[in-house]
């Protein structure tokens, strides 16, 4: 553990000089909210947690934990499933809850600027009031905060036709850990002024820096969709379906896969009526946008054409937007219902998407050997792959002592086909022993060399991506 100090009544005493009261929290009960996020059932109580709301204040409390030694994690809406806000030294946490302000929609530039507290669905909804659209929709969209997103590189459904956040953060506004203020880019869509300091806070999971506003790019919003949900006798046969659509030309907004035993539960779990068939094993959720009808349903037919090629038994479409909201309702709620079942660990490879065919295999066949179940769901037209590892029959004493090596072999295979370890969840606290499987000590003296210039007391979200 880093030399970290605790936090005195001296320090308690000049942090709240810094900020009221009524934003300070320092009470078991109310601490406890912030010492877990969606990560399994991790706890880490820090010692005091704090509310700010403007980007000076951030400075000021960075100024003393600096100065202090003191360590900081910050804090989204806690829908993170690495471990990337879990305070694992104590010290402060800085929730950006109150940094909850859509500051501007440039209609003209086709830009917004926000603060990092903004739930990402209402910035998402705010867009489309004015006819533009924010493609980044992970499946946490109506609770989990902007500034998350861009923290953990986050995704989403329809990344896979028009690119990932990277794509559509032009600035940043952060406060860096010796309380400087700076913007990182220009509100551009080009940038070639020195290193891209944007690019290097995006998925760096507040370990440089705590970002205060977000500037995103918009793009027009298309006029209509077309959903349609195709089944198929087999995972292999579904994930190979995957790679076909785009060889035939097609590139969906959207392409989802569902294994059959995730849509099980989530019947179960949220009292929906949906009529699986008894030989289904997997589902693919394809939707084509646009704004020419005659276009979309071209478009629609040739992935139909390539359905057939892979043994689909049937195509339904949705007729209603009521249709289509139960439809991404089956998708998005996966994972609480998996949750909700059974003891797991959820684990985020993505692989070219040629190999998702060999990925799932090799995933069972991993669990067989081991004794494990798995539940995998993800964004297929990413390669990105949801492994949801299941306790079942596993004993105690296996589930703690030998899953480690299951999982190993997954990363181990996952990197054998070309693939990494995290699609869009990050490494936080609970990936980054696994790290080494897939980059060098070269990789780790770059990054630690960047953790030093821009935290060299190692205060800020100590103990995540890398020990």
């Amino acid at each position: 553990m880093e030399n970290y100090k605790r936090i005195t009544s001296e320090v308690l005493l000049q942090i709240r000089s810094i900020i009221s009261s009524e934003q300070v929290f320092t009470r078991a009960e109310d601490l406890e909210k912030y010492s877990r996020d969606e990560t399994e059932d991790l706890r880490y109580v820090p010692e005091v947690a704090v509310l700010p709301d403007t980007p000076e204040q951030i400075a000021a409390l960075l100024k003393v934990c600096n100065n202090y030694h003191i360590p900081v994690t910050p804090r989204g809406a806690g829908t993170g499933l690495s471990g990337g806000a879990l305070p694992v030294y104590g010290g402060l946490v800085i929730s950006m809850e109150r940094f909850n302000r859509i500051i501007e929609i440039d209609e003209q530039n086709l830009q917004a600027t926000v603060e990092p507290g903004v739930i990402t669905e209402a910035f998402i909804n705010a867009a489309a009031e004015k006819g533009l659209l924010y493609p980044v929709d992970p499946a946490s969209k109506g609770s989990c905060f902007i500034g998350g997103n861009v923290s953990h590189g986050s995704g989403g459904p329809r990344v896979v036709k028009y690119g990932t956040i990277r794509e559509y953060i032009l600035n940043l506004q952060v406060v860096l850990p010796n309380g400087e203020i700076i913007w990182t880019g220009a509100n551009t869509l080009k940038y070639s002024s020195g290193y891209n300091l944007t690019q290097l806070f995006i998925g760096s999971e507040g370990t440089l820096g705590i970002i205060t506003k977000i500037v995103a790019k918009l793009i027009p919003r298309p006029a209509q969709d077309v959903l349609m949900l195709a089944s198929f006798g087999s995972n292999e046969d579904a994930c190979a379906a995957v790679s076909a659509i785009f060889r035939a030309g097609v590139v969906p907004s959207a392409l989802e896969f569902m294994e059959r035993r995730g849509v099980e539960w989530v019947i179960e779990h949220d009292d929906i009526v949906f009529d699986l068939k008894g030989n289904v094993q997997a589902f693919l959720l394809i939707e084509v946008d646009g704004n020419e009808q005659e276009m979309m349903f071209a478009e629609c037919e040739k992935i139909n054409a390539v359905l057939e090629n892979f043994g689909c038994q049937e195509v339904l479409f949705a007729d209603t937007s009521a249709q289509k909201e139960d439809l991404w309702r089956i998708r998005r709620t996966m994972a609480v219902s998996v949750k909700s079942n059974s003891v797991y660990k959820e684990e985020d490879t993505v692989v070219p998407r040629a190999a998702l065919p060999k990925l799932i295999n090799g995933i069972k066949e991993i669990g067989h050997r081991y004794g494990f179940q798995s539940v995998c769901y993800g964004h297929a037209g990413d390669g990105n792959l949801h492994v949801n590892i299941i306790k079942a029959g596993m004993s105690d004493e296996d589930w703690k002592s030998k899953l480690s090596g299951g999982i190993k072999e997954i990363f181990e295979l996952t990197i054998a086909l070309g693939g990494t370890i995290s699609g869009e969840h990050g490494i936080g606290l609970v990936q980054k022993d696994y790290m080494p499987l897939k980059y060098s000590p070269v990789h780790f003296a770059i990054w630690k060399g960047i953790k030093q210039v821009f935290d060299s007391n190692h205060i800020l979200n100590p103990g995540k991506i890398f020990s």
